[in-house]
Protein backbone atom coordinates (compact mmCIF):
# COMPACT_ATOMS: atom_id res chain seq x y z
CA UNK A 1 0.00 0.00 0.00
CA UNK A 2 1.68 3.25 -1.38
CA UNK A 3 0.40 6.01 0.58
CA UNK A 4 2.71 8.30 -0.80
CA UNK A 5 -0.15 10.99 -3.57
CA UNK A 6 -2.87 10.13 -0.64
CA UNK A 7 -0.68 11.89 1.99
CA UNK A 8 0.12 14.84 -0.59
CA UNK A 9 -4.06 15.04 -1.22
CA UNK A 10 -5.12 14.83 2.40
CA UNK A 11 -4.69 18.58 4.25
CA UNK A 12 -5.89 19.45 8.45
CA UNK A 13 -9.67 19.58 6.78
CA UNK A 14 -9.90 16.90 4.27
CA UNK A 15 -8.82 15.27 0.54
CA UNK A 16 -8.62 17.63 -2.24
CA UNK A 17 -10.71 16.12 -4.64
CA UNK A 18 -8.94 17.29 -7.98
CA UNK A 19 -4.85 16.97 -9.20
CA UNK A 20 -3.10 18.98 -12.38
CA UNK A 21 -1.17 15.57 -13.08
CA UNK A 22 -0.31 14.99 -9.29
CA UNK A 23 -0.54 18.45 -7.92
CA UNK A 24 -3.51 18.80 -5.84
CA UNK A 25 -6.07 21.37 -7.32
CA UNK A 26 -6.75 23.20 -4.61
CA UNK A 27 -9.58 25.31 -6.33
CA UNK A 28 -11.97 23.12 -6.48
CA UNK A 29 -11.52 21.82 -2.84
CA UNK A 30 -12.85 18.72 -0.84
CA UNK A 31 -16.14 16.31 -1.19
CA UNK A 32 -17.96 13.80 0.92
CA UNK A 33 -17.86 11.64 -1.56
CA UNK A 34 -14.21 11.42 -1.83
CA UNK A 35 -13.56 12.23 1.94
CA UNK A 36 -15.91 9.13 2.86
CA UNK A 37 -13.84 7.28 0.19
CA UNK A 38 -10.60 7.85 2.01
CA UNK A 39 -12.39 6.30 5.06
CA UNK A 40 -13.00 3.57 3.81
CA UNK A 41 -9.34 2.59 2.54
CA UNK A 42 -7.98 3.90 5.60
CA UNK A 43 -10.57 1.69 8.20
CA UNK A 44 -10.03 -1.29 5.89
CA UNK A 45 -5.75 -1.50 5.95
CA UNK A 46 -5.22 -3.60 9.39
CA UNK A 47 -1.25 -2.07 9.06
CA UNK A 48 -2.31 1.71 8.14
CA UNK A 49 0.64 3.58 8.64
CA UNK A 50 0.08 6.50 11.61
CA UNK A 51 0.01 9.20 9.30
CA UNK A 52 -3.10 7.57 7.23
CA UNK A 53 -4.88 6.72 10.27
CA UNK A 54 -4.54 10.37 11.43
CA UNK A 55 -6.02 10.98 8.24
CA UNK A 56 -8.81 8.69 9.13
CA UNK A 57 -9.92 11.07 11.95
CA UNK A 58 -9.70 14.25 9.74
CA UNK A 59 -12.37 12.50 7.45
CA UNK A 60 -14.54 11.46 10.48
CA UNK A 61 -14.15 15.60 11.39
CA UNK A 62 -15.30 16.30 8.01
CA UNK A 63 -18.48 14.18 7.42
CA UNK A 64 -19.82 15.21 10.70
CA UNK A 65 -19.46 19.15 9.84
CA UNK A 66 -21.22 18.21 6.64
CA UNK A 67 -24.01 16.06 8.12
CA UNK A 68 -27.42 17.84 8.93
CA UNK A 69 -30.02 17.07 11.92
CA UNK A 70 -32.38 14.90 9.35
CA UNK A 71 -29.42 12.51 8.46
CA UNK A 72 -28.76 14.84 5.27
CA UNK A 73 -25.43 15.99 4.24
CA UNK A 74 -23.96 18.70 2.14
CA UNK A 75 -21.45 17.36 -0.32
CA UNK A 76 -18.92 20.43 -1.11
CA UNK A 77 -16.50 22.16 1.18
CA UNK A 78 -14.24 25.24 -0.40
CA UNK A 79 -10.35 25.31 0.25
CA UNK A 80 -11.65 28.23 2.61
CA UNK A 81 -13.78 26.06 4.94
CA UNK A 82 -16.92 27.44 2.86
CA UNK A 83 -19.53 24.71 2.75
CA UNK A 84 -21.56 24.89 -0.79
CA UNK A 85 -24.71 23.67 -2.47
CA UNK A 86 -28.11 21.82 -0.84
CA UNK A 87 -27.97 19.53 1.70
CA UNK A 88 -29.39 16.12 0.40
CA UNK A 89 -29.77 12.29 0.57
CA UNK A 90 -27.15 12.12 -2.88
CA UNK A 91 -24.67 9.63 -3.79
CA UNK A 92 -22.53 11.23 -1.02
CA UNK A 93 -25.35 10.49 1.51
CA UNK A 94 -24.60 6.51 0.65
CA UNK A 95 -20.60 7.38 0.72
CA UNK A 96 -20.28 8.60 4.57
CA UNK A 97 -22.95 6.02 5.62
CA UNK A 98 -20.58 3.55 3.79
CA UNK A 99 -17.98 4.84 5.49
CA UNK A 100 -19.59 5.11 8.88
CA UNK A 101 -20.25 1.82 8.89
CA UNK A 102 -17.04 0.31 8.54
CA UNK A 103 -15.70 2.03 11.11
CA UNK A 104 -18.19 0.53 13.12
CA UNK A 105 -17.64 -2.82 11.67
CA UNK A 106 -13.61 -2.41 11.61
CA UNK A 107 -12.10 -0.39 14.17
CA UNK A 108 -10.57 -0.85 17.34
CA UNK A 109 -10.84 2.98 18.12
CA UNK A 110 -13.32 3.32 20.79
CA UNK A 111 -13.99 7.33 20.17
CA UNK A 112 -13.85 6.77 16.87
CA UNK A 113 -16.33 3.63 16.33
CA UNK A 114 -18.52 5.79 18.72
CA UNK A 115 -18.75 8.86 16.84
CA UNK A 116 -19.60 6.25 13.75
CA UNK A 117 -22.29 4.92 15.78
CA UNK A 118 -24.32 8.11 16.48
CA UNK A 119 -23.85 9.50 13.06
CA UNK A 120 -24.83 6.30 10.68
CA UNK A 121 -27.75 6.20 13.40
CA UNK A 122 -28.88 9.64 12.23
CA UNK A 123 -28.17 9.05 8.76
CA UNK A 124 -29.69 5.85 8.12
CA UNK A 125 -33.10 7.33 9.12
CA UNK A 126 -33.45 8.69 5.79
CA UNK A 127 -33.94 7.11 2.08
CA UNK A 128 -32.89 7.99 -1.31
CA UNK A 129 -35.18 8.18 -4.09
CA UNK A 130 -32.04 7.65 -6.20
CA UNK A 131 -30.88 3.81 -6.48
CA UNK A 132 -27.03 4.00 -6.09
CA UNK A 133 -27.24 6.30 -3.18
CA UNK A 134 -29.19 3.28 -1.60
CA UNK A 135 -27.05 0.89 -2.52
CA UNK A 136 -23.94 2.65 -1.61
CA UNK A 137 -25.95 3.00 2.08
CA UNK A 138 -26.74 -0.52 2.28
CA UNK A 139 -23.11 -1.32 2.27
CA UNK A 140 -22.03 0.60 5.11
CA UNK A 141 -24.99 -0.81 6.77
CA UNK A 142 -23.60 -4.24 6.06
CA UNK A 143 -20.12 -3.02 7.59
CA UNK A 144 -21.94 -2.01 10.39
CA UNK A 145 -23.94 -5.60 10.72
CA UNK A 146 -20.15 -6.97 11.34
CA UNK A 147 -20.12 -6.06 15.07
CA UNK A 148 -23.78 -5.35 15.64
CA UNK A 149 -25.34 -7.88 13.69
CA UNK A 150 -28.82 -7.50 14.99
CA UNK A 151 -28.87 -3.65 14.50
CA UNK A 152 -32.50 -2.66 13.17
CA UNK A 153 -31.73 0.16 11.19
CA UNK A 154 -28.94 -1.34 9.53
CA UNK A 155 -31.11 -4.32 8.47
CA UNK A 156 -33.93 -2.14 7.77
CA UNK A 157 -31.70 0.00 5.12
CA UNK A 158 -30.63 -3.60 3.88
CA UNK A 159 -34.27 -4.65 3.15
CA UNK A 160 -35.45 -1.16 1.45
CA UNK A 161 -32.75 -1.40 -0.79
CA UNK A 162 -33.14 -4.76 -1.93
CA UNK A 163 -36.70 -3.80 -2.43
CA UNK A 164 -35.87 -1.38 -4.70
CA UNK A 165 -33.52 -2.68 -6.72
CA UNK A 166 -36.13 -6.01 -7.29
CA UNK A 167 -38.75 -3.56 -8.04
CA UNK A 168 -37.24 -1.79 -10.94
CA UNK A 169 -35.89 -5.09 -12.77
CA UNK A 170 -35.75 -4.50 -16.66
CA UNK A 171 -37.27 -6.48 -19.10
CA UNK A 172 -34.78 -6.28 -21.63
CA UNK A 173 -31.82 -7.33 -19.77
CA UNK A 174 -31.29 -9.08 -16.26
CA UNK A 175 -31.33 -5.24 -14.59
CA UNK A 176 -32.52 -2.83 -12.38
CA UNK A 177 -32.05 -0.14 -15.65
CA UNK A 178 -32.38 0.08 -19.09
CA UNK A 179 -29.06 2.09 -19.36
CA UNK A 180 -26.18 1.31 -16.86
CA UNK A 181 -24.23 4.02 -16.16
CA UNK A 182 -21.70 4.18 -13.11
CA UNK A 183 -20.44 2.47 -9.86
CA UNK A 184 -22.87 -0.64 -11.55
CA UNK A 185 -20.88 -3.82 -9.14
CA UNK A 186 -22.76 -2.05 -5.93
CA UNK A 187 -25.86 -2.62 -7.09
CA UNK A 188 -25.49 -6.74 -7.42
CA UNK A 189 -22.90 -6.16 -4.39
CA UNK A 190 -26.47 -5.03 -2.14
CA UNK A 191 -28.38 -7.80 -3.56
CA UNK A 192 -25.76 -10.26 -2.22
CA UNK A 193 -25.09 -8.58 1.43
CA UNK A 194 -28.51 -7.96 1.72
CA UNK A 195 -29.58 -11.49 1.38
CA UNK A 196 -27.09 -12.75 3.65
CA UNK A 197 -27.93 -10.40 6.55
CA UNK A 198 -31.73 -10.69 5.87
CA UNK A 199 -31.72 -15.12 5.16
CA UNK A 200 -33.01 -14.36 1.93
CA UNK A 201 -30.81 -17.07 -0.03
CA UNK A 202 -33.16 -16.28 -3.15
CA UNK A 203 -31.61 -12.19 -3.32
CA UNK A 204 -28.34 -13.62 -3.02
CA UNK A 205 -28.40 -15.88 -5.91
CA UNK A 206 -30.63 -13.50 -7.77
CA UNK A 207 -27.04 -11.05 -7.33
CA UNK A 208 -24.89 -13.54 -7.79
CA UNK A 209 -26.84 -13.81 -11.09
CA UNK A 210 -26.64 -10.15 -11.69
CA UNK A 211 -23.22 -9.93 -11.03
CA UNK A 212 -22.25 -12.95 -13.55
CA UNK A 213 -23.85 -11.10 -15.98
CA UNK A 214 -22.17 -8.39 -15.24
CA UNK A 215 -19.04 -9.32 -15.55
CA UNK A 216 -19.62 -10.83 -18.98
CA UNK A 217 -20.65 -7.74 -20.22
CA UNK A 218 -17.32 -5.79 -18.82
CA UNK A 219 -15.18 -8.69 -19.98
CA UNK A 220 -12.65 -8.67 -23.48
CA UNK A 221 -10.51 -11.87 -24.12
CA UNK A 222 -8.36 -12.84 -20.71
CA UNK A 223 -9.20 -8.87 -18.54
CA UNK A 224 -11.28 -6.66 -17.58
CA UNK A 225 -13.28 -4.20 -19.54
CA UNK A 226 -15.26 -1.40 -17.37
CA UNK A 227 -18.12 0.38 -19.16
CA UNK A 228 -16.98 3.71 -20.10
CA UNK A 229 -18.17 6.85 -18.60
CA UNK A 230 -20.90 7.46 -20.95
CA UNK A 231 -22.75 4.09 -19.58
CA UNK A 232 -23.90 1.16 -21.64
CA UNK A 233 -27.34 -0.10 -22.82
CA UNK A 234 -28.96 -2.65 -24.93
CA UNK A 235 -27.41 -2.39 -28.81
CA UNK A 236 -24.19 -0.12 -27.61
CA UNK A 237 -20.94 -1.45 -29.30
CA UNK A 238 -17.98 -2.62 -26.42
CA UNK A 239 -15.22 -1.76 -25.44
CA UNK A 240 -16.04 1.67 -24.77
CA UNK A 241 -13.92 4.74 -23.30
CA UNK A 242 -13.14 6.72 -21.15
CA UNK A 243 -13.13 4.04 -18.18
CA UNK A 244 -12.93 4.84 -14.85
CA UNK A 245 -10.78 3.35 -12.31
CA UNK A 246 -13.60 3.12 -9.80
CA UNK A 247 -16.05 0.77 -11.33
CA UNK A 248 -12.85 -1.67 -11.25
CA UNK A 249 -12.64 -0.84 -7.39
CA UNK A 250 -16.52 -1.29 -7.33
CA UNK A 251 -16.28 -5.09 -9.34
CA UNK A 252 -13.31 -5.86 -6.89
CA UNK A 253 -15.28 -5.17 -4.04
CA UNK A 254 -18.54 -7.50 -5.30
CA UNK A 255 -16.41 -10.34 -6.09
CA UNK A 256 -14.76 -10.66 -2.88
CA UNK A 257 -17.98 -9.96 -1.51
CA UNK A 258 -19.56 -12.67 -4.01
CA UNK A 259 -16.66 -15.35 -2.99
CA UNK A 260 -17.19 -14.32 1.09
CA UNK A 261 -21.03 -15.85 0.35
CA UNK A 262 -19.82 -18.66 -1.75
CA UNK A 263 -16.63 -19.39 -1.15
CA UNK A 264 -15.81 -20.16 -4.85
CA UNK A 265 -12.73 -19.44 -5.53
CA UNK A 266 -13.60 -18.41 -9.13
CA UNK A 267 -14.83 -14.65 -7.29
CA UNK A 268 -11.30 -14.43 -6.36
CA UNK A 269 -9.78 -15.02 -9.60
CA UNK A 270 -11.70 -11.88 -10.90
CA UNK A 271 -10.80 -9.83 -7.90
CA UNK A 272 -7.14 -10.72 -8.84
CA UNK A 273 -8.03 -9.48 -12.77
CA UNK A 274 -9.39 -6.02 -10.89
CA UNK A 275 -6.05 -5.64 -9.27
CA UNK A 276 -4.42 -6.79 -12.96
CA UNK A 277 -6.17 -3.84 -14.39
CA UNK A 278 -4.65 -1.52 -12.68
CA UNK A 279 -1.17 -2.88 -14.00
CA UNK A 280 -1.86 -3.18 -18.10
CA UNK A 281 -3.92 -5.83 -18.48
CA UNK A 282 -6.85 -3.84 -19.86
CA UNK A 283 -8.12 -2.79 -23.24
CA UNK A 284 -5.03 -0.27 -24.15
CA UNK A 285 -2.43 -2.40 -21.95
CA UNK A 286 -1.27 0.58 -20.09
CA UNK A 287 -0.55 1.29 -16.47
CA UNK A 288 -3.39 2.86 -14.25
CA UNK A 289 -1.19 4.02 -11.47
CA UNK A 290 1.84 5.39 -10.88
CA UNK A 291 4.29 2.93 -8.50
CA UNK A 292 6.80 5.50 -7.70
CA UNK A 293 3.70 7.42 -5.77
CA UNK A 294 0.90 5.24 -5.41
CA UNK A 295 -1.51 7.82 -7.49
CA UNK A 296 -3.87 6.15 -9.89
CA UNK A 297 -4.86 7.84 -13.04
CA UNK A 298 -8.16 9.03 -13.52
CA UNK A 299 -9.36 7.41 -16.74
CA UNK A 300 -8.05 4.74 -19.35
CA UNK A 301 -8.84 6.10 -22.78
CA UNK A 302 -8.70 4.03 -26.32
CA UNK A 303 -4.97 5.09 -26.74
CA UNK A 304 -3.68 6.02 -23.23
CA UNK A 305 -4.08 7.35 -19.92
CA UNK A 306 -5.63 10.24 -18.48
CA UNK A 307 -2.52 11.86 -16.36
CA UNK A 308 -4.27 13.22 -13.47
CA UNK A 309 -4.34 11.77 -10.16
CA UNK A 310 -7.57 13.19 -8.52
CA UNK A 311 -8.77 11.35 -5.11
CA UNK A 312 -10.95 9.43 -6.45
CA UNK A 313 -9.31 7.46 -9.05
CA UNK A 314 -5.98 6.97 -6.03
CA UNK A 315 -8.59 6.01 -3.73
CA UNK A 316 -9.88 3.18 -6.55
CA UNK A 317 -6.46 2.13 -6.92
CA UNK A 318 -5.98 1.89 -3.44
CA UNK A 319 -8.73 -0.24 -2.28
CA UNK A 320 -8.42 -2.51 -5.18
CA UNK A 321 -4.74 -3.14 -4.09
CA UNK A 322 -6.28 -3.56 -0.27
CA UNK A 323 -8.70 -6.11 -0.58
CA UNK A 324 -6.80 -8.25 -3.38
CA UNK A 325 -3.65 -8.20 -0.71
CA UNK A 326 -6.12 -9.06 2.27
CA UNK A 327 -6.86 -12.36 0.21
CA UNK A 328 -3.50 -12.89 -1.03
CA UNK A 329 -3.19 -15.78 0.96
CA UNK A 330 -6.11 -17.31 -0.35
CA UNK A 331 -4.84 -16.22 -3.58
CA UNK A 332 -1.63 -18.41 -3.47
CA UNK A 333 -3.32 -21.70 -2.82
CA UNK A 334 -5.80 -21.12 -6.26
Amino acid sequence: MNYTHLRKLATEHGVYEHCDGQTPAVEHGYCVDDVARALIVAQRDDSVPPEIDAIADTCMDFLSKAQHSDGSLINRQTVRGVWSGESSFGDHWGRALWAWGTVVGRSNNLDRLEHAVGAFHISSAGRSPFLRSMTHAALGAAEYLRRFPNNTAALDLLADTRDLILVRKARSIPWPETRLTYANATIPQALITAGIHLGDPDTVSHGLDMLSWLTGLQTNGDHLSPIGNCGWALGDSLPSFDQQPLEIAHLVDAYITAYDATGDSAWLQQARLGGLWFYGMNDTGVWMHDPRSGGGYDGLTKDDHNGNCGAESTLAYLSTVGQVTAHQDALRAL
